[in-house]
């Protein structure tokens, strides 16, 4: 009889402590610095535009912030919303490919990322026994938590180049002929987008957990740096939006004979942007203590397993 009752009491502090344990706390705040980095046309590595992050130009990172909410649905799964600020650069100079050099174009952006996200966490950070229980001695974990994330998003950008020490905003000058005669369409500002990745995580406290996140986010728009199709006709440019759209549509080295001329490529509108966020977040767990049984709720206050 003493063996049965010996093998079901820790029985039932482990069942305390992993069963719903995990519906105390199913809401978190996240705070994220870091940095972000650009994948499009203009810049990117001594060769010809590749895909993806085999283009990436490591000297145009700029900073990056975000503040989100998430909610545990389940144990291992949950949501978030998040809302991120960046700033994406790309510069024709950096690169010494000789079409891309010769293009000389260059822009800087602010970028405003809303997001709704679904988030699997195989594994989970711990802290001692679970969750830093006092009053259980025995061997710290170390283990480190592991998600996946993907979901869908909108965000807000705004291509500037600078001329003569300021910054011109490029959209409003339709330096592809957008809008006008046998050009292509006005682009939006604001766009639709997939931001997916990975994050690790590690605990600090009962409360307060650390990590790295690492996201990519698709788009489905090429013109976050004003570069699509191909060039317009500079004469046609110069009489619709004046001198300053005419140059910056065009303001090439001329290393290169007829490059540039009305027609040849500009940019590749087949090969959407994108663009890059790695962060540092610290995320609290905002804790809840509702249950109709009185004694359990103090458990829960106390952190102690009473067995």
């Amino acid at each position: 009889m003493l063996l049965c009752f010996l093998a079901v009491v820790p029985a039932s502090g482990q069942y305390f402590r992993n069963s719903d344990y995990w519906k105390t706390h199913r809401a978190e705040l996240t705070l994220g610095l870091g940095i972000s980095n650009f994948l499009g046309e203009l810049g990117g590595r001594d060769r010809i535009g590749s895909p993806f992050v085999w283009d990436l130009e490591m000297s145009q990172t700029k900073p990056a912030a975000s503040f989100g909410y998430r909610y545990y649905l389940l144990e291992k799964l949950s949501c978030r919303v998040n809302a991120t600020y960046g700033i994406l650069a790309g510069n024709d100079n950096l690169t010494d490919e000789p079409f891309r050099h010769n293009r000389n174009l260059s822009f800087k952006s602010d970028i405003i990322e809303a997001q709704l996200c679904l988030e699997f966490h195989p594994f989970q950070e711990q802290l001692g026994h679970l969750h830093d229980l006092r009053g259980v001695k025995g061997m710290k974990s170390s283990r480190m938590g592991l998600y996946l994330f993907a979901g869908v998003g909108g965000f807000h950008f705004n291509p500037k180049t600078q001329l003569n020490g300021e910054w011109v905003e490029l959209q409003p000058l339709h330096t592809e002929g957008q809008g006008l005669r046998n050009g292509p369409a006005e682009y939006s500002l604001f766009g639709v987008c997939i931001p997916m990745g990975v994050g690790i995580r590690k605990a600090f406290s009962k409360q307060l957990s650390g990590g790295l996140e690492l996201q990519y986010t698709k788009t489905f728009t090429d013109y976050i740096d004003d570069v699509s199709g191909t060039y317009y006709d500079p004469l046609a440019l110069l009489a619709a939006n004046g001198p300053v759209a005419a140059y910056l549509a065009d303001p090439s080295l001329d290393l290169i004979p007829n490059q540039t001329t009305a027609g040849q490529q500009r940019g590749d509108p087949k090969d959407n942007d994108g663009y890059i966020f790695l962060k540092f977040q610290l995320h609290y767990k905002l804790y809840k203590f509702r249950s109709n049984n009185k004694k359990y709720r103090t458990r829960i206050r106390r952190q102690k397993v009473v067995f």
